[in-house]
């Protein structure tokens, strides 16, 4: 089984969408990160939900994370606010790294290998040329999980 043999649809963003909208597509469909593309429809970053989630909570708060306790909860279901007039590129950490690219080509193992080096819940398939980076989709932790056990007969109902 091959990189593109696993690629799924999955939803992804540019740097310049808007922060809020990209928060409310993770909420609605369960996601544990978003790829982002740059200006050129590359492959930019990945925006795992928790640093959405760490955009919504007050810089003093993450530092003091006592702080929190005294927030009253009028203040707190506010704090969606946060990301109003914001774009997704000003939620990604200064220092995020450029998402894993698998090749096409590559092995299901060789997807996992880079996803568990990268500690990374997706890996973007792509080509790359002198044009640039051409995105084919992204192989999902919980599709590559998936076929692996299918692929290793494990199938049934989890005990736990």
């Amino acid at each position: 089984m091959r990189a593109r043999d696993l690629v799924v649809e999955y939803q992804s963003v540019s740097v310049d969408s808007d922060a809020l909208e990209a928060a409310r597509l993770m909420a609605e469909h369960k996601l544990p990160a978003l790829l982002v593309l740059d200006e050129r429809g590359e492959p930019k970053a990945i925006l795992p939900a928790s640093q959405m989630v760490k955009a919504l909570v007050p810089a003093y708060v993450v530092e003091d994370p006592t702080l929190a306790a005294v927030v009253d909860e009028q203040h707190a279901d506010r704090l969606c606010q946060a990301l109003a007039g914001l774009r997704v590129g000003d939620c990604l950490s200064s220092t995020a790294p450029a998402p894993p690219i698998a090749d096409p080509d590559d092995t299901a193992l060789e997807v996992a290998a880079l996803m568990a080096r990268v500690r990374s819940p997706l890996v973007a398939v792509a080509t790359k040329d002198k044009d640039g980076t051409h995105l084919l989709g992204v192989v999902t932790a919980s599709h590559l999980l998936h076929e692996l056990l299918g692929k290793a007969g494990v199938t049934g109902e989890p005990t736990a």
